[in-house]
């Protein structure tokens, strides 16, 4: 995810938003004016942001002064120019009482704002460091833009003022007020664009009072406000540069990463040596949390790292291998030199590729335009973000919000930093909550009521795929079991395997879950001669070739076959089957495109063992009798037993 939010308090805004952030992460000398240590610091300016600004007296990218962050963060709430207006009731003859109350902004508090943390993905920074001067002002004019756009939405459609007993009411603002503060580098030095967006909780009311937003709105959207965040800005540098993106496996069985295509991955891992130190932490930390004992010597913990654990132990590693702030300041001019130089000696990538990495990255996206078009069927795209969102929330409940994230990342996949048109994401989330959503709110209050907060579950039934699975307890393996009592000799394991590198079992990735049910759901779809939306069936061709890797897409024929397959008169195939085997064992590798034809025939032939459960769930819900679903005719007992994995009989635990 690349956007984060934290709370701004009163107290914090004096220990570190002052006396850091807005001088880049660095130290503040004390005594320092806030300008003059920016520029000490090799940072811009802070701008203002916000169709609030009016109300206050401020105006779109006026520069930030220390007095207005003070007043607006520091002192719960009061008005950026509260020290004036005090200071003219007070020469008016008004109490002391009576001039302090006219600076505020409606009731005092103790959370003024938000963080949000905007930084594009590291393919987009590195052609920002290593680039050109042209390169560097297209990308951070792009990264402007996304970031006014995510703005704008959160103000349409996310920011709320509460009112009432307990807020149960709520009204939008009419605008918000916020801070943005750039930075160039991260804490080890490595190049990192990002923009904190200090964003204020205080919005005037439709009757002139000022009120809190509410900051749960703000949490529970982050997750969709980084997906629009990352579309928007690889679109902007795509189309203004000529590039194109491609998905990236980062982590086997999480989700694919959005990258520009054609820049090396070498230059990727020479930026994250926080995420090297990171990992070496983390194995560390999940050797502990597997071992650890009570006094009794009982396990603490589950014998596997569930993938909750896992998040928790990744923020611990953060923390404990977090770097000091830097102590000495340099331009960006000097930071663009030494980055490059440090590229060149150290990444591995030859210095010709990097000092024209623009060239071979445009070269990659002219293939990749060139062989994938940009086909969006909003029909098959619901049934992917439905499928995908059922099966990573809790119980397979969720509201629109998670709908949304996941179909501007669906939406990001296909169009591989092509622009689309605006609301393209809202015509798929509502596909999907009228063609595969049953809706299960039973709201108790007035907030229960509203569009964003109904409750949603999946039509379907994803035979052994179901919505959350506690996974059996293994039995214990010599081989690879760590010994319970720390004082016991270590049990034995495989030749030249040191203490300590056994494998930690982990629970299988809900996204790898995911995956196989969106792969069931489209497999019954095409199957299915009677499903069609608006009068035509849908095309699961070419959504697949618009969603796929250019590598997986037909070639042009030019032999008589391909694997030594005949394909079928009268049906497109839409995978090159070399180039997939040939694919999982590259870097580029998409768990959606893992499925054989064998095992999608298997998955869908095994979704009439539970229909009934299925229809039983739906008449709980709806009332009524549901007819059954139209199957795909059952394969004949021939494929072969699975071996487990990502797709085998245990992907579903």
């Amino acid at each position: 995810m690349t956007v984060d939010i934290r709370v701004i308090r009163a107290g914090q805004m004096y220990r570190y938003y002052l006396r850091q952030t807005v001088v880049g992460d660095g130290r503040r000398p004390a005594r320092t004016p806030l300008r003059a240590a920016q520029e000490q610091a090799g940072v811009p300016a802070g701008r203002w942001m916000g169709r609030g600004l009016a109300v206050l007296g401020l105006a779109p990218g006026e520069e930030v002064a220390e007095s207005q962050l003070r007043n607006l963060f520091g002192e719960r709430g009061r008005h950026p120019y509260a020290d004036r207006i005090e200071a003219a009731r007070l020469a008016a003859g008004d109490s002391p009482k009576k001039a302090f109350k006219a600076g505020a902004l409606g009731r005092r508090v103790t959370v003024t704002g938000v963080d949000f943390v905007f930084r594009p993905q590291p393919t987009i920074y590195l052609l920002w460091a290593l680039g050109d001067e042209e390169t560097r002002r297209v990308i951070e004019a792009g990264h402007e833009r996304a970031i006014v756009r995510v703005l704008e939405w959160i103000e349409d459609e996310v920011a709320v003022i509460r009112y009432g007993t307990d807020g149960i009411y709520r009204v939008r603002p009419p605008g918000l007020v916020a801070a943005r503060f750039r930075h160039y580098e991260a804490r080890s030095g490595m190049p990192l664009l990002h923009d904190h967006l200090l964003l204020s909780v205080k919005g005037q009311c439709l009757d002139g009072t000022w009120g809190s937003i509410h900051t749960t709105a703000l949490y529970e959207n982050t997750v969709a406000a980084s997906a629009l965040y990352n579309e928007l800005i690889a679109s902007e540098v795509c189309e203004e540069l000529g590039l194109a993106t491609e998905p990236r496996t980062v982590t086997p069985g999480r989700r694919p990463v959005m990258e520009i295509a054609g820049v090396p991955h070498e230059l990727i891992r020479w930026t994250a040596r926080r995420s090297n130190q990171i990992a070496t932490c983390l194995s560390e930390l999940e050797h502990e949390y597997v071992t650890a004992v009570d006094d009794d010597g009982e396990p603490r913990f589950l014998p596997v790292v569930s993938e909750r654990a896992r998040a928790k132990l990744e923020r611990i590693a953060a923390r404990k291998t977090r770097p000091p702030k830097k102590e000495k300041a340099r331009s960006l001019a000097q930071l663009r030199a030494d980055w490059k130089q440090s590229a060149i000696l150290s990444s591995g990538v030859p210095a010709d590729v990097i000092s024209s990495l623009l060239e071979h990255a445009r070269a990659a996206a002219a293939a990749i335009r060139a062989r994938v078009a940009a086909v969006v069927d909003v029909a098959l795209a619901a049934v992917d973000v439905a499928a995908t969102v059922f099966v990573m929330n809790e119980g397979g409940r969720f509201h629109r919000r998670h709908l949304l994230a996941e179909a501007r990342r669906h939406l990001a996949l296909v169009l591989r930093g092509r622009r689309r048109d605006p609301g393209l994401d809202d015509q798929v989330v509502a596909a999907a909550i009228s063609a595969h959503c049953l809706d299960i709110s039973e709201p108790k209050t007035v907030r229960g009521l509203e569009a964003g907060y109904r409750l949603y579950t999946a039509r379907w039934n994803f035979a052994d795929l179901p919505a959350r699975r506690r996974p059996p307890t293994p039995a214990p393996d010599l081989d690879r079991q760590p010994p319970a009592d720390p004082g016991e000799p270590p049990a034995p394991r495989p030749p030249g395997q040191d203490a300590g590198e056994w494998e930690i079992p982990r629970i299988p990735l809900q996204y790898e879950r995911a995956v196989l049910a969106g792969a069931v759901v489209r497999e019954q779809l095409r199957t299915t001669t009677a499903s069609a939306v608006r009068g035509r069936a849908y095309d699961v061709v070419a959504h697949q070739q618009a969603a796929m890797p250019e590598r997986l897409l037909v070639p042009e024929p030019a032999g008589p076959g391909h694997d030594g397959q005949e394909q079928e008169p009268g049906r497109p195939e839409a995978l090159d089957l070399t180039a997939l085997r040939a694919l999982r064992q590259s870097r580029t590798d998409v768990e959606a495109l893992e499925l054989t034809t064998e095992q999608l025939r298997h998955l869908a032939a095994a979704l009439t063992k539970t229909s009934d459960g299925t229809r039983a769930r739906k008449r709980k819900y709806t009332g009524r009798e549901i007819a059954p679903p139209v199957h795909p005719e059952r394969q004949e007992e021939q494929h072969h037993p699975q071996q487990p994995g990502p797709h085998g009989p245990e992907a579903g635990r």
